[in-house]
């Protein structure tokens, strides 16, 4: 029986030369574990004086997680945390009950020209801990465990995979992995995790004979062992982890109820939500 479940490929919008893919939701697929959105940005490139510049807007219910390949992306949050971050790196924001922030370029990387690239996932809270107080966390690239042999570079973003745990603090049974493989290298993905995806950043692999290129996501069946081969030089992300339930998702909120959403439009609407210090912008609520 082939490993591969669905074999879902992103829908992508042009924001100025920037380039943005979106795995997940999908159609044929909401969730994969506990993540419940799955950005891929770039690679882009920017010009001296250029960059992006993503205006304060709010989130609940969540954790968000920003990695990079590429470039760097200052984040400022409601909380007051101000924090650069770098290729390696891990931004992990507990949204919670409600947090707002912004993402743009620093002063620094305006000032010359910059390639961007890397991944914006949403990992949905258990229905215990989706109103738990906001909360910030940055790690740096050297605190990740990485294992390198036989063409492969695994670096554990968050959760545990491959008998490695990240310091990154979870609240449900997840993993999110970097993979680097060497062409002609293998890696074996185990049924340690209830549900998995691979999503194919850069690069070519082959799986179950069939060949799949940058992005594309796949959603393995649960059960079995999944045996990548990197077709040329490869990065996927793997990650997934235990189901915690249907999740509703509105513009920037997401949450287990209905009726939390609709809380979080009012409140946005109505300026409720606490201000990022220093920041004046702010992005409208989308008309429903």
């Amino acid at each position: 029986m082939a490993i591969v479940d669905l074999v879902l490929q992103p829908h992508s919008r042009d924001l100025g030369g920037f380039s943005v893919r979106r795995a997940l939701p999908a159609e044929d697929r909401r969730m994969i574990g506990p993540f419940v959105f799955f950005d891929h940005f770039g690679p882009a490139e920017f010009a001296p004086g250029h960059g992006i510049d993503v205006r304060p807007h709010p989130h609940i219910n969540l954790a968000t997680v920003t990695y990079l390949f590429e470039g760097e992306i200052l984040h400022r949050d409601s909380l007051g945390y101000v924090q650069l971050i770098q290729p390696g790196e891990v931004n992990w924001m507990t949204a919670g009950s409600g947090i707002v922030h912004s993402e743009r370029s620093s002063t620094e990387s305006r000032a010359r020209s910059e390639r961007m690239h890397g991944l914006q996932t949403w990992v949905a809270l258990p229905r215990s801990e989706e109103e738990r107080d906001p909360c910030f966390v940055h790690h740096s690239r050297g605190s990740l465990p990485e294992l390198e042999e036989k063409g492969r570079v695994l670096r554990i973003i968050a959760g545990r995979a491959f008998g490695l745990e990240s310091p990154v603090r979870v609240f449900s049974d997840m993993f999110y992995v970097d993979a680097r493989l060497a062409v002609g290298s293998d890696l074996v993905l185990t049924d340690e995790h209830a549900e998995r995806g691979i999503y194919v950043a850069d690069g070519r692999i082959g799986i179950d004979g069939d060949s799949h290129g940058a992005g594309t996501m796949l959603a393995l069946r649960r059960g079995g062992t999944a045996t990548i081969t990197a077709e040329s030089d490869a990065r996927v992300a793997l990650f997934g982890g235990e189901p915690l339930g249907e999740r509703l998702l509105w513009w920037n909120f997401v949450s287990s109820r209905r009726e939390r959403i609709e809380q979080a439009k009012s409140d946005w609407r109505d300026g409720r939500f606490a201000a990022v210090p220093g920041e004046s912008e702010f992005i409208p609520l989308p008309p429903d």
